[in-house]
């Protein structure tokens, strides 16, 4: 089905790899491992795969926790022998991670469109708090939505519905714009319209059906909306 603007009032957005660039967390890596990207790839998987394991079998724990578990097993899976501290050290770098360049002016576009933008996000609550003051888009969204409020990660449909209930706005009325493929399928599946946001050219995962629509940046998710 295209994507339908006029049943659009409220816009949500995934926070980890489309308001804020995961990959810069190699940076962190690169003082301490010799080769950091396989590190950071892995941690960055692991950390995914471990949710989607914890919604099957009931095993929730606050995001930034899948992070260092994720991380520690990254490190040790690439031989990487370094303190906890240097580890926390490393994980911290989650709450000042790069801001997309286009974040703060296509969110204010929307805003002064009408529309309310909120962050629905597997983050814990103190994650997307520092991820909001770092893009320093506060002003601007009207609120932050974290899966520890209902303990359950994406793409499970709760989370998408209970974000859908902190916005009072029907769930067929808000457009959820993310990177991650499986939180498409998760908006999808729960009743929102979804928009995948691919800056990096990325091939789409084939299996579950397709976006709403595909943009390169938000501010092609305005143009979209005709604000």
């Amino acid at each position: 089905m295209p994507f339908d603007p006029d049943r659009v009032r409220t816009v949500t957005f995934d926070s980890y790899s489309t308001l804020v660039d995961v990959e810069a967390a190699e940076a962190a890596l690169a003082d301490r491992v010799p080769d950091p990207e396989p590190v950071s790839r892995l941690w960055r998987s692991r950390s995914l795969a471990y949710t989607f394991v914890a919604n099957a079998i009931d095993a929730y724990q606050p995001f930034y926790e899948m992070n260092r578990d994720a991380l520690t097993y990254a490190l040790a899976a690439h031989d990487v022998d370094i303190s906890t501290g240097e580890r926390d050290e490393i994980l911290a770098v989650y709450h000042e991670l790069e801001v997309f360049d286009d974040v703060r002016s296509g969110i204010e576009r929307l805003r002064e469109g009408g529309y309310e933008p909120y962050v629905l996000s597997n983050g814990n609550p103190e994650m997307l708090d520092s991820m909001v003051e770092h893009a320093g888009i506060g002003d601007l969204v009207a609120g932050t939505i974290s899966a520890d409020e209902v303990e359950t990660f994406k793409p499970a449909a709760e989370l998408y519905r209970h974000g859908a209930a902190r916005t009072g706005t029907p769930i067929d009325e808000v457009v959820h714009v993310t990177a991650g493929w499986f939180d498409v399928l998760g908006a999808s599946h729960a009743g929102m319209q979804a928009v995948r946001l691919d800056r990096k050219g990325t091939p789409w995962e084939p299996f579950a059906g397709d976006p709403d629509l595909t943009v390169e940046s938000i501010h092609e998710v305005a143009d979209a909306l005709g604000v």
